[in-house]
């Protein structure tokens, strides 16, 4: 068969290999337990996950490999990270599928591959070794998994970001955060930074508009805390659905409960996708949800994708004398007095971050 006359499933499953998060629950009957994502799909021979891209081929696990569906150099801003290596470009990589299904998901092309018709884009058969050496040929500070949830392709992240890491470049999730300890173990050792949505403090909206549990993000930021990833969580502000001051006091909390220093980015909805009835979110709903934020106790709060339109929203500031340390418009970073070495340097207070 050739290629134009395969479908796009089946160029995929041709690239899949023995993956190593999961264990056989049946040998007899060959009925596999996936822990690549929360959802832990009791996988039947002959089947697939709820990812679509991770699937039983005789008792064994095929997992994604050896290609992206989307590949490009980013600002580290874009991601977004504003902790970690400011001002820098990430090399950008993503492959195909999700264990969500989020109404107003941005990256649908390729993160809905094999569950909507209208999604998906061909594969690019692509190394470990070609990947880093496109981020060092960018001058890249970072290589990001990314475009689509790089939990379900966890395996391929690994071998990617161990090359990378010898090559000196910091490695980066920008993820859904529906983990389990055991994935995030097995990424530990090689993730320098972990971005989570929390997408809403509501475990019906959830269950109902994106496919996941709520506890399980709030257990993924904990867990990715406590295992030493440099984590920043996003929330997109979505009218009518997490923007009421109780959901963003709720989020602001947890948080906090978590470490006063991780980030939080409140940023603003556009129409996509399947959400195309709900309008942008006001400038004015960012502005009180990054007030909320501080008032909460959270020492770095960011509003964003309104560029200078959130007064000082988009600069980092020294938590103890309101310095501002890096100042910025979008993505781009106009200042930056912190440098390298992570220090404010008016009252020398520690700035957590990964700032070389």
């Amino acid at each position: 068969m050739s290629i134009h006359t395969q479908t796009l499933g089946e160029v995929l499953d041709r690239l899949a290999v023995k993956g190593s998060l999961y264990e056989v629950v049946d040998p007899d009957d060959k009925k596999l337990r996936c822990y690549a994502c929360a959802h832990q799909c009791l996988i039947k021979e002959g089947r697939r996950g709820i990812c679509q891209v991770r699937f039983n081929e005789g008792g064994v696990l095929r997992v994604p490999h050896g290609y992206v569906g989307a590949l490009q150099v980013d600002p580290i801003e874009k991601k977004p990270f504003f902790h970690l290596l400011p001002g820098t470009d990430a090399l950008s990589f993503g492959m195909l599928g999700c264990d969500f299904h989020c109404d107003f998901c941005q990256n649908w092309l390729t993160s809905q591959t094999l569950r909507d018709d209208a999604a998906g884009v061909a594969p690019q058969v692509i190394s470990a070794q070609e990947l880093v050496q496109l981020a060092l040929h960018y001058r890249s500070g970072s290589i990001a998994s990314t475009y689509n949830e790089p939990l379900i392709t966890s395996e391929w992240a690994v071998e990617v970001f161990k090359l990378a890491r010898q090559a000196g470049l910091r490695t980066l999730y920008i993820s859904n955060g529906n983990a389990t300890r055991a994935v995030l173990e097995f990424l530990a050792p090689w993730l320098d930074g972990y971005k989570i949505d929390l997408k809403t403090m509501r475990d019906a909206t959830y269950r109902r508009i994106i496919g996941g549990v709520l506890q399980h993000v709030l257990d993924t930021i904990r867990w990715a805390h406590e295992l030493g990833m440099w984590v920043e969580v996003v929330t997109l502000v979505i009218p009518g659905m997490n923007d009421s001051n109780d959901e963003l006091w709720d989020a602001a909390r947890y948080i906090r409960s978590v470490s006063p220093d991780i980030p939080w980015h409140v940023t603003a909805f556009h129409p996509d996708y399947k959400m195309t009835d709900v309008g942008h979110t006001p400038v004015e709903t960012l502005l009180r949800a990054a007030e909320i934020g501080t008032e909460a106790g959270l020492n770095y709060v960011y509003a964003g994708n309104l560029p200078g339109r959130t007064r000082n929203w988009e600069d980092t500031r020294c938590p103890k004398c309101q310095t501002t340390l890096i100042r910025r418009r979008g993505f781009h970073v106009v200042e930056n007095q912190i440098g390298t070495k992570g220090i404010c340097p008016n009252c020398q207070t520690p700035i957590p971050g990964i700032w070389t």
